[in-house]
């Protein structure tokens, strides 16, 4: 299958994969043949981009980093939690049915991990962006957890560092709606009431039975800095605990690479370049670099142009070259269709891919 932005999509072609809520709900199954209409509804719904199945590619199975029944009770239980918090008098309350709900996903969530031979980040699945807390909360802890395995942290502190991930953005319960998913950019002072989102996470986590207190600093700290411009104490460098750094790189790509209703998604590897910016300042390099290492920035299925001149599909990745995949040609230097075959970059090294397909 490929992958293929919405704004290309014709009518004829089928899905490849399925689209869900943000609940995890299928909004439309794989196979589906695209309409007009339901191009434009998937415009509508902020869907960037969608695999459709295509006859030269179809050995390429698309895997996700979670099962679905994992993945899906996950954003159930961060759904149900969260709401029941948004409705909360205030955040003094106590929250003590948070440690069994968000323990029992973590810990299917790292047996999963845990058993994969070399996790990596890859491009996840389909989703609206109706309520982008939810799969943003879960996206985050899933690219945290690669990084943090990668790193070589023990299973006792991977639990903690996941569960810092999937709750660092709790304290947005407490932000009005209004605010939280405005399609424009904020004002001062709901800029103000946004960045106080740490400060309350922390309040919530900090108090809860069995939910460790590194894991609510880590709420706290997460848009900390490294050069002291983060919030909300302009922390720097060692100040940072360790694992708010991880979280942060995670956080900063998810956010590049979702679709919102204000901002068209980011490829992986134009988040990474982003990302790169702020080597040294923003972020520690020694963790972009191993983030790097870890993200397939070219994802399979993407169409991508190489410096031959030659144009064809990601179809292969290697978890240790994942920057230089293997692509199937499917047409020549001047666009002509040619006989498919593979080119695997990790071994043709003075060929780089110089454009991709958006």
């Amino acid at each position: 299958m490929r992958l293929v932005s919405v704004s290309r999509l014709q009518p004829g072609m089928r899905l490849g994969k399925k689209i869900y809520s943000d609940e995890g709900m299928i909004l439309l199954s794989d196979g589906v043949e695209l309409t007009d209409s339901l191009i434009k509804r998937l415009g509508r719904i902020d869907i960037g981009y969608v695999y459709v199945q295509d006859s030269l590619t179809e050995d390429v199975v698309i895997e996700g980093m979670l099962q679905d029944e994992t993945r899906n009770q996950a954003l159930k239980v961060i759904k149900t939690q969260f709401q029941d918090m948004s409705g909360a008098s205030g955040i003094t309350k106590g929250f003590y049915h948070l440690d069994k709900k968000f323990s029992g996903v973590m810990d299917s969530i790292l047996d999963e991990m845990s058993a994969q031979e070399t996790p990596m980040i890859m491009l996840l699945e389909m989703h609206t962006a109706d309520n982008y807390l939810y799969v943003h909360s879960l996206n985050v802890c899933l690219y945290t957890l690669v990084m943090a395995i990668a790193h070589g942290y023990s299973k006792a502190e991977l639990r903690v560092i996941g569960l810092g991930a999937l709750l660092h953005d709790i304290g947005k319960t407490q932000i009005p709606v209004k605010i939280v998913q405005k399609p424009g950019k904020l004002t001062d002072e709901e800029f103000r009431q946004m960045q106080a989102h740490t400060e309350i996470g922390y309040r919530i986590l900090k108090d809860e039975p069995n939910i460790p207190l590194l894991s609510a600093h880590c709420a706290l700290q997460h848009h900390e800095r490294i050069d002291g411009s983060g919030y909300p104490r302009g922390l720097k460098g060692a100040e940072i605990h360790e694992y708010a750094k991880w979280i942060g790189v995670a956080d900063s790509y998810d956010a590049m690479t979702s679709s919102r209703v204000y901002k068209k998604a980011m490829l992986p590897h134009q988040a990474v370049e982003a990302l790169y910016v702020g080597s040294g300042t923003l972020y520690e390099q020694r963790q972009l670099e191993l983030f790097r290492d870890r993200v397939a920035i070219y994802p399979l299925g993407l169409t991508v142009k190489l410096s031959t001149g030659q144009s064809g599909v990601v179809v292969k990745i290697d978890s240790t070259t994942p920057h230089r995949p293997v692509v199937r040609i499917l047409t020549g230097p001047e666009g002509e269709p040619v006989a498919p075959f593979e080119m695997d970059l990790a071994v043709m090294l003075s060929v780089v891919i110089v454009d991709v397909a958006n």
